[in-house]
């Protein structure tokens, strides 16, 4: 608790940013959405818990526990938003770090919180990154001590080599950069292929430097999977490793 109150402070990560709306919340979606007394709704940014699904797909495992973890922290209170980029989504949904500004329970960071539970994991956009960087220490305590979604068996963190070739969604994933090609993704500027593996990491512009950096280097990657290929949109997204996982 000591760390996230501290994180809220006046030199914590949100104090650069844009302070937005405030509200009481008055029904959690999901793990990582909220929704106001004045009728907005926010995605927490930097952050993506299970999904409760829709249309003909089911909730993906562990949303109903995250859910339930955000409801524990957050709803009833009031809450202040805080903006570090796009304010909005296609939705109109705000796009937002968020805190509880009240009295009636502890102070939280709720983007920080929920992935300090394991009840998220870290993703990065970057037109939402600013304040992002501090989450992912979070993911990693949250992992390595098998916190809740990482006591999981849906949740374990794959190899690339060992990911199927179907796959498709959200994934962190583990590998060794064999090699770098010219890409001809949509604001790409190289692919990365993974030793062993038929994924390639797919380099956006924010990412660019992974482009020579990562070569050789055993990674943790992030992003969306589809057809083989997983966007790499931000630097963070990508991390070097010093060694290969265990």
């Amino acid at each position: 608790m000591i760390l996230l109150v501290a994180a809220c402070g006046a030199r914590g990560p949100l104090a650069d940013l844009e302070p937005g709306e405030r509200g009481r919340v008055v029904r959690v979606v999901d793990g990582d959405t909220i929704v106001l007394d004045t009728g907005q709704s926010v995605r927490l940014v930097g952050i993506e818990a299970p999904s409760g699904g829709f249309g003909d797909r089911d909730p993906q495992p562990f949303h109903t526990e995250a859910k339930r973890m955000m409801e524990d922290m957050v709803l009833g209170r009031q809450v202040q938003l805080h903006y570090g980029g796009l304010t909005r989504d296609r939705y109109d949904r705000a796009l937002a770090h968020a805190e509880t500004v009240d009295a009636l329970g502890p102070r939280f960071w709720l983007n920080a919180e929920i992935v300090k539970r394991g009840g998220a994991r870290v993703r990065v956009y970057p037109d939402t990154s600013a304040a992002n960087a501090p989450l992912f220490d979070l993911e990693r305590d949250a992992r390595e001590n098998s916190v809740g979604m990482w006591s999981t068996r849906e949740y374990r963190i794959p190899l690339a080599t060992d990911l199927p070739d179907t796959f498709e969604g959200f994934q962190l994933i583990y590998g060794n950069v064999a090699d770098m090609q010219g890409s001809d993704g949509f604001g790409a500027v190289c692919d990365l292929s993974l030793e062993g593996s038929h994924l390639r990491l797919q380099i956006q512009v924010p990412a660019a430097g992974h482009c020579q950096s990562a070569l050789g280097a055993n990674v943790l990657a992030r992003g969306f999977v589809r057809d083989g290929v997983m966007e790499i949109s931000d630097k963070l997204n990508l991390q070097i490793m010093s060694a290969p996982p265990d």
